[in-house]
């Protein structure tokens, strides 16, 4: 009788060496595509889980990284899916990039406020936008992908792509507005307005 093959030894030492440094990135990225830390961390457990799996077809001097985190995108949006209803897709709305395709060299106004402001605002930023334009925010202008590799990470057209990081900006502008009007309430002093109605409180004489 033949014995079971062993697992592949080598395979999994490589997938430490290789992979476990990515994790943290890994991580973050789950946190900012996630509503909680408990669902985040759900994520990347089932991400870590199926990179493991098919860590064999990996081809080695490709890009581990984008890998990686094709990987985490596939496994939220199945999550989503199977949570909710498939997210709706967004109109193909093509605008121009100046020629400038690595975010890292373009990168928005609204994107370099996200890299100074703290992770939990970050998360309440990005949970403003559709499920679209977060995902394709969240890779061109964080992670600095290209558009064509966002479109292969997201399995859409790089037309799509642009369209919902346009959206997603706008979208963004919007949710760091209203984020911005939070914080000034929260940190205003509080007044007591005492000439205020014939009613209303009146100075101790």
């Amino acid at each position: 009788m033949t014995a079971a093959p062993a697992p592949d030894s080598e395979l999994a030492a490589r997938f430490v060496v290789e992979a476990v440094p990515l994790f943290d990135a890994l991580g973050r990225g789950a946190r900012r595509l996630t509503d909680s830390d408990a669902d985040a961390e759900d994520l990347l457990q089932d991400t870590l889980l199926h990179a493991f799996e098919g860590f064999g077809s990996f081809r080695p001097g490709t890009n581990l990284n984008a890998w990686l985190f094709r990987i985490l995108h596939n496994r939220w949006v199945s999550r989503h899916r199977y949570r909710q209803c498939r997210p709706a897709e967004v109109a193909l709305e093509m605008f121009t990039a100046s020629g400038h395709e690595r975010s890292a060299v373009h990168r928005s106004a609204e994107v370099e406020v996200l890299d100074v402001m703290p992770d939990d605002d970050v998360v309440a930023a990005l949970s403003e936008l559709t499920d679209g334009a977060r995902t394709a925010v969240f890779y061109v202008g964080i992670q600095g992908y290209t558009y064509a590799e966002t479109a292969a990470l997201m399995g859409v057209p790089m037309g799509t792509v642009m369209s919902r990081v346009s959206r997603g900006r706008r979208q963004l502008r919007t949710a760091l507005s209203h984020l911005d009007r939070q914080q000034d309430s929260a940190c205003r002093p509080v007044t007591t307005n005492f000439q205020g109605s014939a009613g209303g409180p009146q100075p101790a004489g």
